[in-house]
């Protein structure tokens, strides 16, 4: 018997540190960028460009290391890509300046955006049915465990540490799992021939495929661009930094519940059904948090928005890698989070550019609003993982 069938929830675990810390990341940037701008004199413009350019390196990196993921094998991709975000991070810890702190974090971004697609491939590899679904849903619960780690190490280490010390903590805490990872069980063979591999891709590509990715940019686009500047809109309406980092954790919290809802759902309605509810209810949150303003408002309007786009992001990575077959799983789910990443590159970068043409809050969340009911209008086109030819599924 192998290590998956003896230790489940061992391995489960240990996968799950794939979302843990990409949210880690994602979190301890969005409370360094206000900290950085202001020790820098940045323009919201250049502190946009920080994670527009984290999220270009995380597009190269899930189009690298999916493919990666389906030649040499899940567990030893995945080693690759935490290994790439530990180094990354001690590095960017010592930069001098805007610049060559932007480059780095490319480098960070690549190994970031290679973890979730390949975790995703490994668990829709020893999971089928709606078991699957569930439980990649679940394994992106981690993402809210990671974004309060993150504002846990943001708010009690960062006045002791500094910016450049927590980013050491977050690379040691990566080797950690890196030793973890070593016990995990391969779970795909390597590939064999090129060949073989261009014709499958050639025949499960299909139209479809460019409305799952469409629904990727707009959940990706959304979440981003609201996520990675809430702090900094709250420092703006006049909260100050620690009371956004406390108004901040409140809201993600909402994301645990909002999860195991999107679990609940997936087991008895079709995931794609999930996605689209989610990113409806998204929508109305996003409404609410642009005209929130009082401090109650936004923490209540915050807590709709963490639990709806959270729950649609999950379902959106349960439905991804169960339409594709087993041995270009992994190219297929890296190129569908790698578009969603540019999606992700523009959302914060959009947010910065208007902020800086005074364009008020509410109007940028009306845009939002609009990017999440096209990405629930573009789910509904997919078609069912039972009515693929090379798909597994039988739900």
């Amino acid at each position: 018997m192998d290590n998956t069938q003896q230790r489940p929830t061992f391995i489960f675990l240990i996968i799950g540190t794939a979302w843990l810390f990409d949210a880690m990341d994602v979190g301890l940037l969005s409370f360094i960028m206000p900290i950085v701008h202001q020790q820098w004199a940045l323009s919201n413009s250049q502190t946009g460009l920080i994670s527009s350019v984290s999220t270009i390196g995380m597009v190269c990196g899930g189009f690298y290391f999916g493919h990666l993921a389906d030649r040499i094998g899940r567990k030893n991709t995945l080693i690759a890509t935490l290994l790439t975000f530990s180094i990354g991070n001690l590095i960017l810890a010592i930069s001098p300046g805007f610049y060559t702190f932007l480059g780095i974090r490319f480098f960070v971004g690549m190994g970031l955006g290679g973890e979730l697609p390949v975790a995703a491939t490994y668990i829709a590899d020893i999971y089928r049915g709606t078991k699957r679904s569930q439980m990649l849903i679940l394994a992106d619960s981690f993402w809210a465990l990671g974004w309060l780690v993150a504002s846990f190490l943001s708010f009690l280490l960062t006045p002791v540490l500094g910016w450049r010390g927590i980013l050491v903590v977050t690379a040691i805490a990566g080797v950690f799992a890196i030793v973890l990872r070593k016990h995990i069980h391969e779970t795909a063979p390597k590939s064999t021939g090129t060949q073989h591999w261009l014709v499958s891709l050639k025949t499960t590509f299909k139209p479809w495929t460019l409305m799952l990715w469409l629904a990727w940019f707009m959940v990706m686009f959304s979440y981003y661009g609201m996520f990675m500047w809430l702090p900094s809109i709250m420092v703006d309406k006049g909260y100050g930094i620690v009371n956004s980092f406390g108004y901040t954790t409140i809201i993600v919290v909402a994301q645990l519940p909002g999860y195991l809802c999107a679990s609940w759902l997936a087991k008895r309605i079709r995931v794609k059904y999930v996605f689209a509810i989610y990113m409806l209810g998204t929508a109305f949150g996003a409404i609410m948090f642009g005209q929130s303003a009082s401090a109650l408002l936004i923490v209540i309007s915050g807590c709709v928005l963490s639990f709806f786009n959270l729950g649609a992001y999950g379902a959106i990575i349960a439905l991804t890698p169960e339409l594709y077959a087993h041995n270009i799983r992994g190219t297929m789910t890296g190129m569908a989070q790698g578009i969603g990443r540019i999606g992700a590159i523009f959302g914060p970068l959009l947010i910065g550019v208007l902020m800086d043409h005074q364009i008020s809050i509410s109007i940028i969340f009306v845009i939002f609003m609009v990017s999440l009911l096209i990405g629930s209008i573009a789910v509904l086109a997919l078609p069912s993982a039972d009515q693929q030819p090379n798909g597994e599924v039988n739900q």
